[in-house]
């Protein structure tokens, strides 16, 4: 027997996504050459998100910094950081805790990389020395997905459905 209540009156809405490694390319939202996501829940209100991370290239793909921690799954093909001795492959999970600064790089003999990741609050691009070149949070997120659902024709409102 299902639960016979009703559900809080200002609960959100579920999200379900039953084709989250989408097929479709529209629904994979550009980052840099290579590089995409596919935004899962964009959290606004406590500042976190979930998206898959797809990369089509080997190299070196960002050094950054988190100030709070990111949970990871890899779906597809393997990553390491050059920071740490381990490597990231199908099945791995990774915790990488607050205050941790690194170096993704994808090998070379890997044509698709695929990782399921909730980010925590802020990711902070930086130099070898720390410094500080950029970032990206829930709303440049959220802002990017607006302008390539747009751009491809979907409508900017339909990452609406990912935002809670």
């Amino acid at each position: 027997m299902p639960y016979q209540l009703p559900f809080p009156k200002d609960a959100q809405e579920e999200i379900v996504i039953p084709d989250a490694m989408a097929e479709d390319e529209r629904i994979w939202v550009p980052q840099a050459e290579n590089v995409s996501f596919r935004p899962l829940c964009l959290n606004r209100s406590q500042g976190y998100w979930m998206n898959l991370l797809r990369v089509r290239k080997s190299g070196v793909l960002s050094r950054h910094r988190h100030p709070q921690p990111v949970h990871g799954f890899v779906l597809k093909g393997r990553w390491h950081y050059l920071e740490h001795d381990w490597e990231a492959r199908e099945g791995s999970y990774v915790f990488e805790p607050p205050g941790e600064t690194h170096t993704l790089v994808v090998p070379e003999d890997v044509p698709e990389m695929i990782t399921y990741f909730q980010v925590n609050g802020v990711m902070l691009y930086v130099d070898p020395w720390g410094k500080t070149m950029g970032y990206e949070d829930v709303f440049t997120k959220i802002d990017m997905c607006r302008k390539h659902y747009e751009a491809v024709g979907l409508g900017a409102d339909y990452v609406d459905r990912f935002i809670r």
